[in-house]
């Protein structure tokens, strides 16, 4: 059976947007495979404000997160398996869900082993409205393109 962490993680991600409320992503940094910038981790983890308005390219897929974001104005890609998804809450407060770090060990044993680039079809892509991460190289805005939703990818 497939973990429910990805499935979890998306919903209470969707639930969150859809009451207005400011997702935040808590990232086991320690996970060698975690790409995330260092001078923001602290005591080995980091928390990650991944509303629409922040982030540009979310996808949250069973293997892991990925999705870029500004730091300092400096983009930068993000990623991470799903492995070291530790909670995604809401800023304002608190509610979400956190996960027991050594869950489905066995069954992630392999997603552990391979490096979360993401090139399979993308299951939740939420638009961007920020200027923050608006497309530098042509100098406009991507144009959202609605309310982000679950798609099923076979």
């Amino acid at each position: 059976m497939t973990p429910s962490r990805p499935y979890l993680v998306r919903a209470i991600y969707e639930w969150l947007v859809d009451n207005n409320a400011t997702p935040y992503v808590l990232i086991d940094a320690t996970n060698p495979l975690v790409r995330v910038p260092p001078q923001h981790i602290k005591d080995g983890k980091i928390v990650l404000n991944a509303a629409p308005h922040a982030v540009k390219d979310l996808f949250i897929q069973n293997e892991g997160i990925t999705f870029s974001a500004r730091f300092g104005g400096v983009p930068m890609i993000i990623s991470a398996p799903m492995v070291a998804v530790l909670a995604i809450y809401a800023r304002e407060n608190g509610q979400g869900m956190f996960f027991d770090s050594n869950e489905e060990f066995a069954e992630t044993q392999e997603l552990e082993q391979t490096p979360p680039i993401l090139t399979t079809a993308p299951i939740l892509s939420v638009p961007t409205a920020s200027s923050d991460v608006a497309d530098e190289q042509d100098g406009e805005r991507p144009k959202p393109v609605g309310r982000p939703s679950l798609k099923v990818v076979k």
